[in-house]
């Protein structure tokens, strides 16, 4: 397959409410699409780094430039697979969620090739997932409350919190209240220290699923120290960037949960292999999400159908974020769960002429 056309495309899209973390409040999601054309069809992918270095170093025009400059020209005129984007990306130095819209669009167009989908390519064991999902910080405590009942009554099968310190004990405690036994965990997106464990471990009490990434990324240490501590099992996610990263972080008993997000690893390939990591290792993991449109959010459903995500993960409906996603046929909450797309590739068409309403920015890259 030879690379011969890309597209690289900018897309704005309002939120359906607020959403707000430990470190920003989005009220839209902006996006870079790619659409690369090969002599074997078209594959898109899509890169989720946010607008600004926030959740992590990556950023949508940095990853625009690094795509653009450095990533395409090293697949222009090589027999490409899949397989091979990885080392052919290797000299470039991190910048994981580009590498990663780079390796899905090639997945995309090749496995329509095939007439194979990518969780069949992947290994899936099922043709739909639990759906959880991840519920922001918010100005009081009751509007919080009215938000989970309202996805409990939708069906989600789990709920997340955002937490920070000051937006902890009492959110949990309130909805613990509210709502019983429910399955709820917590994601504090790092923005405690060591020296927080008091205020951590008064979480034990709640009988949490696990405590989502409490401390900074680089901090595997006194992640560890913190696991010996506390009761609720912590689940790293900032931290995880690669499989090797992962089994660093088993072995120092850091966590005992991952969350995989394949941007964040650098794509879906390599998180298979956090996958595999954590299988080997008695590990269960569970799929994150970033806010994707469609096209993201098929791949995070191929990828969550593997055996070894054995909690519900962030894989939310379309409606949860966007009034309409325009971009593909949404996402649709049935009983719980959401169907993994069993179409060629990604298993879901653009709606091209959709897609040009929501874009802001568009150029394209021709190779001989």
């Amino acid at each position: 397959m030879r690379l011969e056309r890309a597209h690289l495309i900018h897309v704005d899209l309002p939120l359906v409410s607020p959403f707000e973390t430990s470190f920003s409040v989005q009220t839209h999601r902006s996006l870079l699409l790619l659409r690369v054309e090969t002599d074997q069809g078209v594959g898109w992918g899509e890169c989720v780094a946010m607008a600004d270095p926030l959740y992590s170093p990556e950023f949508l025009s940095a990853a625009d430039q690094v795509i653009t400059q450095f990533l395409l020209p090293r697949l222009a005129g090589v027999d490409l697979t899949a397989a091979r984007v990885g080392h052919l990306l290797a000299p470039v130095r991190g910048h994981r969620m580009a590498k990663a819209a780079v390796e899905m669009a090639v997945l995309d167009a090749e496995l329509r090739g095939a007439n194979m989908s990518l969780a069949a390519y992947l290994g899936a064991v099922h043709d739909r997932v639990p759906s959880g999902v991840s519920v922001g910080i918010m100005p009081k405590v009751d509007e919080l409350v009215a938000a989970v009942g309202g996805y409990l009554d939708e069906g989600y099968q789990r709920i997340k919190l955002k937490i920070k310190p000051g937006w902890d004990v009492e959110p949990v405690r309130t909805v613990r209240r509210e709502f019983g036994d429910i399955p709820l965990q917590v994601d504090a997106n790092a923005a405690y220290t060591k020296a927080d464990l008091p205020r951590l471990k008064a979480l034990d009490e709640f009988g949490l699923l696990l405590i989502e990434q409490p401390l900074e990324d680089e901090d595997l240490t006194e992640h560890a120290y913190l696991a010996a501590r506390l009761t609720t099992p912590v689940c790293l996610d900032e931290s995880i960037v690669s499989a090797k990263s992962a089994a660093d972080a088993i072995a120092l008993g850091a966590c005992s949960i991952v969350n995989i997000k394949a941007g964040r690893v650098g794509g879906y390939l390599e998180a298979r292999r956090v996958h595999d990591v954590c299988a080997a290792n008695g590990v269960p993991v569970w799929c994150g999400g970033m806010l994707e449109t469609g096209i993201g959010r098929a791949a995070n459903m191929a990828l969550a159908a593997l055996p070894n995500f054995r909690l519900v993960g962030d894989t939310s409906a379309s409606a949860r974020f966007f009034t309409t996603d325009i971009i593909t046929e949404p996402f649709v909450l049935q009983d719980g769960h959401i169907s993994v797309p069993t179409g060629p590739g990604l298993g879901v068409e653009v709606d091209e002429a959709a897609l040009a309403s929501v874009t802001t920015a568009r150029s394209e890259l021709t190779f001989a």
